[in-house]
């Protein structure tokens, strides 16, 4: 079995549900990805960050990987650890969803780590619509960071990739949801 295939086996056992649920883009759906239950299992947040690492290492110049709090959380800490561990260090930031109340009232986590103009990929666990994508692609702009494109683990194909692409970025889906469930 592949890294993909056991990684989607991890997706049907523990992220995907089928009943009615209203989605962050207010639309609704007889089905759910809850990708946080597989990218924080051991082996599931592994190869989520091994195949987002493998989406993102051809890309030239990459110097930062990160997203919207809670979903890219794991994904983007995930694929830094992979980077290192594949000798092409990456950090991880995250974005918050609104500034920090105390300290230094940050938006991003990890600034430290990336330079003013630097080089980086937004990772989301869902892409719908693309709506959340596209926020965190101007709050990532709008902190001096040049974003490349997005990769997601499952785009739901409901427009977030023309969405995305509309708005000049790449996206790359480690599946969608035909390959998850036909």
């Amino acid at each position: 079995m592949t890294d993909k295939q056991r990684l989607k086996q991890i997706i049907l056992d523990l992220s995907y549900e089928k009943r009615k649920v209203t989605l962050a883009s207010g639309r609704e759906s007889d089905f759910y990805f809850d990708g946080k239950q597989t990218t924080l299992h051991p082996e599931g947040g592994y190869l989520t960050g091994k195949l987002f690492f493998e989406a993102i290492k051809d890309v030239e110049n990459v110097e930062g990987v990160g997203g919207l709090t809670l979903g890219a959380d794991p994904i983007a800490t995930a694929t830094s650890v992979v980077s290192f561990l594949e000798k092409q260090p990456i950090p991880a930031f995250i974005i918050r969803k609104e500034p920090k109340g105390h300290g230094t009232g940050a938006w991003l986590e990890g600034r430290k780590n990336l330079k003013p103009g630097s080089r980086v990929v937004i990772v989301e666990d869902v892409v719908t619509t693309g709506g959340s994508s596209i926020k965190a692609v101007r709050r990532a702009e709008e902190e001096g960071l040049k974003v490349l494109g997005i990769v997601t683990l499952v785009d739901r194909e409901e427009g977030g990739r023309e969405n995305i692409e509309q708005e000049g970025y790449w996206l790359k889906a480690i599946f969608t949801k035909a390959e998850i469930v036909g």
